[in-house]
């Protein structure tokens, strides 16, 4: 009974531990792109799912009592509602954890250098418009790569 509650190590080795590892995982993800997390396939849906596992003993540092598992959670979570909290606040945590939208095509025009930047290829862009509904770019006054990797798409007033 004792090995549930007593812990192996500090507790605010714990909390740090948790901390840095989220940040970093945060980080990585953020440095990933966008898009990917926006429409993610299986190798990042995979990677995703390992990252978990691969973190874990980091993070807890050997400790597996429960309240071990209760501090980790409580650190996690409360990272998660801090950030959002500072991404709603300021500007700057924004752009660093939540990113900026980019400009993809603009007055049916592909602005190519924005999508080399987002690692997206032509053909990937297209088949992101064809499941809107759009087959000529022609009809598109803006396309927008949201923060979160979903496309927005403005029609031009003319379609």
């Amino acid at each position: 009974m004792s090995d549930l509650i007593a812990l192996s190590i500090q507790p605010w080795d714990l909390v740090l531990r948790a901390v840095l590892v989220y940040l970093t995982v945060v980080v990585l993800l953020r440095i990933s792109g966008k898009r990917q997390m926006g429409q993610m396939g299986p190798t990042e849906f995979v990677a995703i799912l390992l990252i978990s596992n691969a973190v874990q003993n980091s993070m807890n540092g050997g400790d597996n009592s429960l309240v071990g598992g209760i501090i980790l959670a409580t650190v996690l979570i409360s990272s998660s509602a801090l950030i959002s909290f500072l991404t709603y606040k300021n500007r700057f945590f924004r752009t660093v954890f939540e990113g900026t939208p980019t400009l993809l095509i603009h007055k049916g025009q592909m602005i190519q250098k924005n999508l080399s930047s987002e690692w997206m290829r032509e053909s990937e862009l297209r088949a992101l418009l064809r499941k809107q509904g759009i087959h000529d770019m022609r009809e598109i006054e803006m396309a927008i790569l949201e923060a979160d990797g979903t496309l927005s798409v403005t029609r031009s007033a003319s379609s």
